[in-house]
């Protein structure tokens, strides 16, 4: 018999209360795999879905929750040249973060960079690998444009308006509270709407003298679709990557043609090994130097024990949080 680990389970899809702890025995890494020692993982708003049972994995993807992680390699299948055993590194992960110990392709990991903690290093990987392909790769975001990302002080929000701002772009955003606001500006952005008391399309207009922003990056969907429309520039660009309030939306065409925009959109997890290895790839060539200088930084809320991981996401459900929720197992 293998070896055992620790490892959240859900019981049957449902709220934060349907988690626990069990134990299952550690999987063993495959053709270019590596097996992780876990020291931490981060939580997702992808994790809350599957929880609830309207996110299922990929075939052939752990069951267990969890797409970013970090840690140490402690085993290697064949064909991985790029890691040794001992190294740490971050990982996006296929799923199976929540677990002390995670197999993912190698090709999906990256050390850890320099002055990073693991905590910190454990936040990296959804959050940058989503927030690269869709705003460089998809958004084609360039320097000096205008940039609009809502939820500002989520984990992919402060990461966007980060590397926007890193690499040239004026940067606009949206939050909930005159808190967050200020957490979004003390990280970058150049303005902060308050979307509770305030049109945010009137504000990008104010902002942009009435032009519009070059690029979107939306996760509501919904309500927001037709003012994200009219918040665009002509030849502007709306990234759609998830829709937290509704993915049925009206869609006027002559809008679209009149002012060549485009809408485009993606999801990370069913894309393929090598997709990701490309990202991964672009992030330690353009973004691992501004992680190691400070210029970016991973923003952290709270960690939490994996013990309390019912905590953790109902904290995550309360969106209460400014920055990455990390759950510590070590």
């Amino acid at each position: 018999m293998n070896e055992m680990m620790t490892v959240v389970t859900c019981s049957r899809p449902g709220g934060p209360e349907v988690l626990s702890l069990t134990r299952a025995e550690i999987p063993s890494p495959g053709k270019g795999e590596v097996l992780i020692r876990v020291f931490a993982a981060g939580v997702n708003r992808p994790d809350l879905a599957q929880r609830a049972g309207t996110y299922p994995p990929p075939p052939g993807a752990s069951p267990t929750l969890g797409l970013e992680v970090s840690g140490e390699i402690v085993a290697r299948g064949s064909e991985v040249n790029d890691f040794e055993v001992g190294d740490q590194v971050c990982a996006l992960t296929p799923g199976g973060g929540y677990a002390e110990y995670c197999v993912t392709p190698a090709a999906q990991c990256l050390p850890v960079p320099a002055g990073l903690s693991l905590e910190e290093a454990a936040g990296i990987p959804e959050n940058f690998f989503t927030v690269w392909s869709n705003v460089f790769d998809r958004g084609r975001l360039r320097p000096g444009e205008s940039f609009l990302v809502h939820g500002g002080t989520s984990g992919i929000g402060l990461t966007a308006i980060q590397l926007a701002k890193a690499f040239g772009a004026t940067v606009y955003t949206t939050a909930g509270s005159e808190e967050k606001c200020e957490a979004c500006l003390k990280h970058g952005a150049d303005a902060a709407i308050q979307y509770r008391t305030t049109d945010f399309t009137a504000e990008v207009k104010r902002l942009t003298q009435g032009q519009g922003v070059q690029l979107i990056l939306d996760m509501v969907g919904g309500p927001y679709f037709q003012k994200n429309l009219d918040s665009l520039s002509s030849e502007g660009r709306l990234v759609q990557i998830a829709f937290l309030q509704g993915a049925q939306v009206p869609l006027s065409l002559s809008q679209i043609m009149s002012r060549r925009l485009t809408i485009t959109g993606s999801t990370l997890r069913p894309r393929s090994i090598a997709e990701k290895a490309e990202i991964a790839g672009n992030l330690r060539e353009k973004v691992w130097p501004l992680l190691e200088i400070r210029k970016v930084q991973v923003v952290i809320d709270r960690v939490f024990p994996l013990s309390e991981i019912t905590e953790a996401h109902r904290h995550m459900e309360s969106s209460a949080h400014i920055g990455k929720i990390i759950l510590k197992l070590r």
